[in-house]
């Protein structure tokens, strides 16, 4: 045995993994934008009580899930296309995605 081992053939990538791969790509790009438009809504004030009554330390934890449900929610019908540029940033030269 001389220690160098034989040259492999790639494994054929089907149709079906790519699809499954770009599915997940996406994803995880939509929930990337739902965390930055979560952070985004917090800094505008979205969720804060505009009125002189506080509830207290409940209120704003709560607030904090309807913000993200907000930010989900917007993210998941079209966002603000931060999603889109992620995939493309993402997708490799040469390489295919469902864009």
């Amino acid at each position: 045995m001389s220690g160098i081992m034989p040259l492999q053939a790639p494994v054929p990538v089907h149709e079906n993994q790519i699809s499954a791969r770009n599915a997940q790509q996406r994803a995880g790009a939509v929930e990337f934008e739902a965390l930055v438009l979560a952070e985004f809504l917090r800094a505008a004030g979205v969720g804060k009580p505009t009125s002189g009554f506080e509830s207290g330390v409940g209120e704003d934890q709560f607030a904090s899930f309807l913000v993200d449900a907000q930010a989900r929610a917007i993210a998941a019908n079209g966002g603000i296309g931060l999603a889109e540029m992620v995939l493309r940033a993402a997708v490799a030269p040469g390489g295919k995605a469902d864009v």
